[in-house]
């Protein structure tokens, strides 16, 4: 893309942006009575199809495809787009593996993404067709097999194919020209190491695993970070709050959903400074961020509400906004 086109998609970003959900629409929805209100709302904000009644999980889908469309007009490099679908490139791989090792299908549990879907991943895993994935995540695809037909052990599964999606991001995400993706990735491996640590340490994990699961990235020494949370909450606490993650204990001695909100909301943190960029593609990428934590705040609010959380629970699980 070159610079007068990154003008051009950053002018059409700022239009957008405009209609980005605020911390104030975040707050209101969570203070309403239910499910029926919430969508009310956001469908007065464009959310959906006009003119269609659906439900909850086809609006979310309108508006992921909206802002894919976007970003396709924009013609944004689809290697930005591939390093940030990557989580979900490798959940469908978890998916494959194990529906084929146990013979239970659960279409619904996979991502749709274009070829290694619920139909594609099972079967290039069935025939152990390796080489049509994509080259970073086939040496992993063979170990989870190879483990979960040995063990059937569903953990050492993700382990695996979870430690090869961050290696996977952060060695692409070091190789893009945008800023900004670097940054993101970096923060994003991170904050994953740590969320890591703290549920090996909450369900007795030992330090062997622990070194198998964190991925190494400059943010934070994991080597540190598995000996602190193999020993105790405390030590894991102390390594945080010396090594530039002192919010993330408050939060952590908070509550876990205090601390997964502040996990996200840190991620959302590092593109902020984005709204007064204006000379290269970042901002874009920016916005496509935004959008993808509005969308799965909406979806938190939704659930919650259809599942009867109080308020106060509702509001210790949203997630801080872009504008």
């Amino acid at each position: 893309m070159g610079d007068l086109s990154y003008v051009y998609a950053v002018a059409r970003i700022r239009v957008r942006e405009k209609y980005l959900l605020s911390n104030t629409d975040i707050e209101q929805m969570a203070g309403m009575k239910d499910e029926k209100s919430v969508l009310a709302y956001v469908r007065d904000k464009g959310w959906g199809e006009q003119g269609s009644d659906t439900g909850a999980e086809s609006v979310l889908a309108a508006e992921e495809e909206k802002t894919l469309a976007l970003i396709r007009e924009l013609k944004i490099d689809p290697s930005v787009l591939a390093v940030l679908s990557y989580p979900n490139l490798y959940h469908n791989l978890k998916a494959a593996v194990k529906e084929i090792v146990t013979s239970e299908q659960h279409p619904a549990a996979f991502y749709p993404v274009e070829k290694y879907g619920a139909e594609d991943m099972p079967r290039i895993m069935k025939d152990r067709a390796y080489d049509e994935l994509p080259e970073h995540m086939r040496a992993a695809a063979e170990e989870a097999h190879e483990a979960m037909m040995k063990t059937g052990d569903g953990q050492l599964c993700d382990v695996i194919v979870d430690r090869a999606c961050l290696d996977a991001m952060l060695a692409d995400g070091k190789r893009s020209e945008s800023r900004l993706l670097r940054e993101y990735v970096e923060s994003t491996v991170a904050v994953t190491d740590i969320r890591i640590a703290v549920r090996a340490l909450r369900t007795g994990k030992n330090l062997a695993f622990l070194k198998k699961a964190l991925a190494p990235c400059e943010s934070l020494d994991v080597g540190e970070l598995a000996r602190a949370a193999s020993e105790s909450e405390e030590k894991l606490l102390g390594y945080l709050e010396n090594h530039g993650f002192r919010e993330g204990a408050e939060a952590l001695r908070k509550s876990p959903s205090a601390f997964e909100r502040w996990c996200d909301n840190r991620l959302i943190r590092t593109i902020k400074p984005q709204k007064a960029n204006s000379v290269s593609m970042d901002p874009v990428i920016a916005w496509y961020l935004a959008r993808m934590n509005e969308i799965r705040t909406v979806r938190v609010i939704l659930t919650a509400k259809a599942n009867g959380f109080s308020e106060d629970a509702v509001r210790e699980r949203v997630r801080e906004m872009y504008v």
